[in-house]
C-alpha cells in the first residue's frame, strides 16, 4: 500500500522519467489521487495538506494520495511541471489549487485528455480560457468575494468616512485574488473610506512587509490595511509595528492561520476569514472520488467561509 506523502518538486523530478510500463501501475488496485497545491510554506496550504493526509488515513481502503506543492506562490513553471509529472505517473485524479487561473489550463487539459479526472479547488480556473480550450473543470471552493466583504465590513465598523485604507492583493491573475480585492473594495466604498492604493504582494509575507512600509511612508495617516491572505497580513503587521503605528493602523486578513489567530488575540490584527483549508482539500478529494466511481457528474460545489474575530477564538 502506498502511503501519503508531502513531496516537493525537486524530489518529484524523477517521476518524469518513468517508463511506459510503470505508468499508472498501482499495486493496491485503488485509485491514486494527486493533490497539487501552491506554496507549502504558506500555513494555509500546510493545513490543506494535513487535512488531506488525515482524510486518507481514515479512508485508506478507498484511495492512495500524493500531496505536493510549489516553493512560492508565483512558481507557475514548477506547478505546471508537477502536473506533468502526475500525468506521466498516470494518476487517476488531480485535485489542484492553481497558482494562476489561466496558465494552468493547458496542462490540465492535457491531463484530462490522458483520462485523468481534474478537480479545481481554492482558486477558480478562468472560465473563458477553459471554454477556449474546449473543456470544463468542476470547482470546489468558497465565495472569495463574499468572504472578503464580510471581513471588510467588520473593519468598517472601526472606521469613519474618509479614513484612508490600503489593499494588499495576491497574484493579480489569480481569480481568488481578483474576487477578494473586489469584496474589499465594495465594503470600503460602502463605508465611505478612501482607498489610497491597491498593491500586489503576491500572497507573500516578506513582500507584504516591504510594500506596507512603503505605503506607510507615503500615507502616514493611513487608518487600515486589508490583506488578501494571512501571510500578507503578517507582513503588514510587522511593518506597522516597526513603524510604531499599531495604535493607528487596523489590519484584516484572510485564511484564519494560527499565526494570525495569535495576533488577533493580541489586538494587532482585527479579523480574518476562515475558508476551512483542511476541509476544502477533503471536499475536492470527495468530488474526485465520486466522479471516478461514476456516482455524480462533475459539478461545482460551494464551501463555507466564516468571519473570525477575537470573539470567535478561544
Amino acid at each position: 500500500m502506498k502511503r501519503s506523502s508531502t513531496t516537493f518538486l525537486t524530489l518529484l523530478a524523477p517521476l518524469l522519467f518513468l517508463s511506459a510500463c510503470e505508468r499508472g501501475v498501482d499495486p493496491s488496485g485503488k485509485p491514486e489521487i494527486a493533490l497539487v497545491m501552491k506554496s507549502l510554506a504558506n500555513e494555509f496550504f500546510k493545513s490543506m495538506a494535513d487535512g488531506a493526509d488525515a482524510y486518507q488515513r481514515d479512508h485508506g481502503s478507498e484511495f492512495d494520495l500524493i500531496v505536493n506543492g510549489i516553493r512560492n506562490e508565483t512558481d507557475l513553471t514548477q506547478q505546471v511541471a508537477l502536473v506533468e509529472q502526475m500525468i506521466a505517473r498516470g494518476v487517476d485524479a488531480i485535485v489542484i489549487a492553481p497558482a494562476d487561473s489561466k496558465a494552468l489550463v493547458p496542462v490540465l487539459k492535457r491531463a484530462q485528455d490522458a483520462g485523468i479526472v481534474v478537480v479545481n479547488i481554492d482558486n477558480r480556473l478562468d472560465r473563458t480560457v477553459l471554454s477556449e480550450a474546449g473543456t470544463q473543470v468542476p470547482f470546489v471552493g468558497p465565495d472569495n468575494r463574499e468572504g472578503a466583504r464580510i471581513v471588510a465590513e467588520e473593519l468598517a465598523k472601526q472606521l469613519k468616512r474618509g479614513d484612508k485604507v490600503a489593499i494588499l492583493e495576491g497574484v493579480p491573475t489569480a481569480f481568488n485574488a481578483q474576487q477578494r480585492r473586489a469584496g474589499f473594495e465594495e465594503a470600503m466604498q460602502a463605508a465611505g473610506a478612501a482607498i489610497v492604493t491597491i498593491q500586489s504582494a503576491s500572497w507573500e509575507m516578506e513582500k507584504a512587509n516591504a510594500v506596507t512600509a512603503s505605503i506607510l511612508t507615503a500615507n502616514p495617516d493611513l487608518a487600515a490595511i486589508l490583506a488578501s491572505n494571512d501571510s500578507m497580513a503578517l507582513g503588514a503587521a510587522a511593518a506597522v509595528k516597526a513603524g510604531g503605528k499599531e495604535d493607528q493602523v487596523r489590519i484584516v486578513g484572510f485564511d484564519n492561520t494560527t499565526a494570525v489567530q495569535q495576533l488577533i488575540r493580541e489586538g494587532r490584527i482585527l479579523a480574518t476569514a476562515d475558508q476551512h483549508g483542511g476541509q476544502l482539500a477533503v471536499y475536492g478529494i470527495q468530488s474526485a472520488l465520486a466522479i471516478l466511481k461514476g456516482e455524480s457528474a462533475p459539478e461545482d460545489r460551494k464551501t463555507p467561509v466564516d468571519l473570525i474575530t477575537k470573539a470567535q477564538l478561544p
